[in-house]
Formats: structure tokens, C-alpha cells, sequence
């Protein structure tokens, strides 16, 4: 795949005397989706945010695209990699037409400038927002602001993608939409970090989780060897079950309640596929 789009190494970071990550070392590669999953306070924001250059490193080194993250301008740095931020503020009435072509405000004045009208237009079909596009976005929905956010880092056409809860206020087509998108990113190229809560979404997409606790890596790897129940139990401090969809193999991760039949059990209602367990 050659050279890593993203490197992360001896990261750490304190907030008001807490700290936030721990020596932490990451590496995304262009053509993956990498996840980072873990619980409330695990670190995922913190170092997504230092990987985009919006949070200053305590310590450590990051690199994008092979060059020191301080050394990228501003402008340069926005052709490079794209954000998607978990809160997206817009404090003005800004029509969504007009949000999804801020995404291209890095190419102006460049021979790129000439794609706009196409990176618009495509960003806009993908993301099922063709209807809103008069619309202000303080007239729109969470989910639709999330999808017009997400419509313009997608005509920003970046090579590398980073995702800070993407799917958080969507339902779940468009949840299955914007997985598929980073899917499909992923696929042609470019390298894509998408911070997830959801670790049935992470393990049917991603090629590989890094699963964080307490400002540490935890374990980094492919979802198959990763999301085991003893782990994930421990790390999420409940007790959890990993399950097979009989259909494609995909993982399915859900919490073990008492007093409910496990997913895998035979007395399953017949009306839903029965769900194996893993070992």
C-alpha cells in the first residue's frame, strides 16, 4: 500500500491536568478504514483531533502523508486530509447548497477549481441531500446536519478521511449510507479513520479497530481478533457477547442482559435468523 497516510507515535495529551492519551502509536494506510471504538472517555475524539491538527500534542509525533503534521499549511493541510468534527456548529443561516460548497474553498485559485461543480454535485447525490439543498441548516434535523456535514468533507476530496462520529444522529439507513460511503473511500485509496460507538457497524466495515481505554491502545488489529467477549467485556465494563450473522459473517456485538436468552440460544424466536456465537 506504500507509505502510510497517517503516523502517530508517543502521543500524549493532557487537559486541565487529566490525561487524556497515554503513549499512544497509531498508523492508518491508504485503501483501509480503520475505526477507533472504545468506551465514554477513552480518548477517540482526543486523538482524532490531534491526528487532524485541532489538538495540541503534549508529546509524540504525527505525520500525514509522510511530512511532520506542523509542518503543513493551513490551506495545504485542507487538501490533504478532511474532517468531520462529532459537533458541527453553523452559527449563521447558511443554506445546505452553500455548507457542501465551503468543501471546496481549499482548491480555489488551483487547477482543481475546475472539479467543483462535480464534487458538489456528487457529494450532494451521495449523501441523499438534493431536496434540503434551499434549506437553512438551523430548519434542518440532527441527522440532516450531520449528512450536510458530512456532504461537504466529501466534496473537499481529500485522500485521507477523518470521521468523528459520523453515524451519532443518524437512523439507520443513513447510519448503513455514510459506513458504506467511508467503505467505498477506503476502497478507491484513500485512507479513512471513523471514530465509532456502534461495534456491529465497526466490525462489518472496518478493516481494522484500534480499541482504546483510558487514553491507551488496547488492542489494534482486524475486528476478528479484536472484538473477542472477554476483552470487550473488560474494556467496556459490562458484560458483552460476540455473535456471527449466519447470513455473511459479519460480527455482532450486544450486551448481555439477565434474564434474556442469549441471541445464539435454540429457543430463539423462529421469526429471526438465529445468530451463533463465536468462540
Amino acid at each position: 500500500m506504500g507509505m502510510s497516510a497517517v503516523v502517530a507515535r508517543g502521543v500524549s495529551v493532557s487537559i486541565g491536568g487529566a490525561r487524556i492519551l497515554d503513549d499512544v502509536d497509531l498508523e492508518a494506510r491508504p485503501g483501509e478504514l480503520l475505526a477507533l471504538v472504545g468506551p465514554n472517555g477513552a480518548g477517540k475524539s482526543t486523538l482524532l483531533g490531534v491526528i487532524s491538527g485541532d489538538v495540541a500534542l503534549g508529546s509524540g509525533t504525527v505525520e500525514i502523508a509522510g511530512r511532520p503534521l506542523g509542518s503543513w499549511t493551513l490551506k495545504h493541510l485542507a487538501r490533504e486530509r478532511a474532517v468531520l468534527l462529532q459537533q458541527t456548529a453553523v452559527s449563521f443561516p447558511f443554506t445546505v447548497q452553500q455548507v457542501v460548497e465551503m468543501g471546496r474553498a481549499p482548491w480555489a485559485g488551483t487547477a482543481l477549481e475546475a472539479d467543483d461543480d462535480d464534487a458538489i454535485a456528487d457529494a450532494v447525490l451521495r449523501t441523499d441531500l438534493a431536496r434540503h439543498l434551499p434549506r437553512t441548516v438551523p430548519s434542518l434535523s440532527g441527522g440532516e446536519r450531520a449528512r450536510a456535514a458530512l456532504a461537504r468533507i466529501l466534496a473537499q476530496r481529500t485522500r485521507i478521511l477523518l470521521l468523528d462520529e459520523p453515524t451519532a444522529a443518524l437512523d439507520i439507513r443513513h447510519q448503513e449510507d455514510v459506513l458504506r460511503l467511508a467503505r467505498e473511500r477506503a476502497d478507491a485509496g484513500d485512507a479513512v479513520i471513523v471514530v465509532l460507538h456502534d461495534l456491529s457497524l465497526a466490525a462489518a466495515f472496518a478493516d481494522r479497530v484500534c480499541l482504546l481505554a483510558d487514553g491507551r491502545v488496547v488492542a489494534d488489529g482486524p475486528p476478528a481478533t479484536v472484538f473477542t467477549e472477554d476483552l470487550l467485556s473488560r474494556v467496556y465494563d459490562h458484560p458483552l457477547e460476540v455473535l456471527t450473522h449466519p447470513s455473511d459473517g459479519t460480527l455482532i456485538v450486544l450486551p448481555r442482559r439477565a434474564g434474556r436468552a442469549s441471541a445464539a440460544s435454540p429457543s430463539a424466536p423462529p421469526s429471526s435468523p438465529a445468530l451463533e456465537g463465536t468462540s
